[in-house]
């Protein structure tokens, strides 16, 4: 292998935006997350819902509409 070309590996700070933080071996020093595996719905078996450009809010109100 060629010396001098791969990068530097760290101990990551990995923080959530549900306040969870740990550590996980990586490239970049420290990670900011939007989701981990204690808050994601899959594995906490909750549902929260993700969402983005209103797209939840948009599907919500549609489903109103065809209800009446």
């Amino acid at each position: 292998m060629k010396k001098d070309i791969h990068p530097q590996y760290h101990q990551a700070k990995i923080d959530c935006s549900c306040g969870h933080k740990f550590q996980v071996g990586s490239a970049k020093e420290k990670l900011e997350i939007e989701i981990c595996s204690k808050c994601h719905p899959f594995y906490t078996g909750g549902s929260k819902l993700v969402d983005t450009a209103g797209r939840v809010e948009k599907f919500k109100q549609r489903l109103a509409k065809k209800k009446h």
